[in-house]
């Protein structure tokens, strides 16, 4: 019923709190459907999980642009549809927005879901990785919390690199 992808974005999420993986899975999953298919409601996701990445890490700034940004791809009904509850969703990142405005230090966050229609599924996912949902934040783990600068980006640094060039030569 859910696609795989979303329900490890899920688990990555509030089991391993590994954000950087989240938005890893999830733009590999949205980079592969149709481009008429983009939801942009997966941009806002991503977002929320770069968001608290850059939260956890100090920068306030980019915390804070990636949640307006997320503000912007997100609507409640279709985040209904996939299982959140999307008032309550909101709420939380309008607050995760003025707390970082505040610079109030990073607090883990949970994604408000509908448990008869996706907790199940996202659990079955912890049970086969071993791993707890609900974990708390490892604000020790150095490779967590500093995971872009460890990790090996050059394909997608590479892919970026082409898509401004493709732009260019369109504008030129």
């Amino acid at each position: 019923m859910y696609p795989q992808a979303f329900i490890d974005y899920l688990v990555y999420f509030h089991a391993d709190r590994d954000y950087f993986e989240c938005h890893e899975v999830l733009e590999e999953y949205w980079k592969s459907l149709p481009k008429a298919e983009r939801s942009d409601m997966w941009v806002g996701l991503i977002q929320i999980a770069v968001g608290l990445y850059h939260h956890r890490r100090g920068n306030f700034i980019g915390a804070e642009k990636m949640f307006n940004s997320a503000i912007q791809h997100l609507h409640e009904k279709e985040l209904e549809q996939y299982g959140f509850v999307g008032h309550e969703l909101m709420e939380r990142l309008r607050i995760r927005k003025q707390e970082l405005h505040e610079q109030k230090p990073y607090s883990d966050m949970d994604l408000p879901i509908h448990p008869e229609r996706l907790l199940a599924a996202c659990e079955s996912r912890c049970a086969e990785r071993q791993v707890h949902w609900l974990s708390k934040s490892d604000l020790q783990n150095e490779f967590l919390l500093h995971k872009h600068k460890l990790r090996d980006r050059s394909d997608v640094l590479a892919e970026r690199e082409a898509e401004i060039l493709r732009r260019q030569n369109l504008s030129s």
